[in-house]
């Protein structure tokens, strides 16, 4: 921590920007002092000040939406933290996965995310809306989703041993909406699947290791 002669402003505070380290999301900025980021770093989990009670957080404490802290790394001033963590639930005390969730100012065409598609398709099974095929999946409930699921695979299988590329993209697209739409029914968020990609990474990199020896 002195390494970096962190900056705190006159009440003690650093303002702390946390991330999803798995998908990247911003999740909520907060304010720690030289105590909770010792707590952090002691304990591998957020901690906060509390500037409107004046007191210690540990996040989750109560709700139990830990969040463990993976990395954190000072801004160029070393006035800021930019926490990356691995959440353990929702962010927000509202319950929704991050406290930017609602939109202040949007661009007519805003660009395309897989995390909006996630959210998009997590808000019809929600609110349900008329004419919305996707409500319709969850309408219907797991064996009509999986059924979807089985004949898209089967979709990306035949374009591709077609040979033709135009429609293997197009199934792919398919496959992987409606492989979404079950995520959203079973639960599983990006950063779950995200998390047991890296896990399989880490341990490629250990086979590869015990190989060379």
């Amino acid at each position: 921590m002195d390494r970096y002669s962190l900056k705190f402003d006159k009440n003690g505070l650093i303002p702390a920007i946390v991330q999803d380290a798995a998908t990247g999301q911003v999740l909520t900025l907060a304010y720690m002092n030289e105590e909770s980021l010792r707590i952090t770093l002691r304990e591998g989990r957020t901690c906060f000040w509390s500037r409107s009670r004046g007191v210690l957080w540990r996040k989750g404490e109560t709700s139990g939406n830990v969040q463990k802290v993976k990395e954190i790394r000072p801004d160029c001033d070393a006035d800021a933290l930019l926490v990356l963590v691995e959440p353990a639930g929702p962010a927000c005390h509202k319950g929704t996965v991050s406290c930017f969730s609602d939109v202040l100012f949007q661009d007519e065409e805003p660009p395309f995310s897989y995390e909006a598609l996630y959210d998009l398709i997590r808000g019809r099974k929600e609110t349900e809306q008329d004419g919305s095929y996707t409500s319709y999946l969850f309408n219907k409930g797991l064996d009509k989703i999986l059924k979807k699921v089985g004949e898209e695979a089967t979709e990306v299988i035949i374009a591709a041993k077609a040979e033709d590329r135009k429609d293997t993209v197009y199934e792919i697209a398919d496959l992987m909406y409606h492989l979404t739409v079950l995520m959203v029914e079973a639960g599983i968020t990006i950063g779950d699947v995200t998390r047991e990609l890296a896990s399989r990474r880490v341990i490629d990199k250990k086979v590869k290791q015990e190989k060379m020896t």
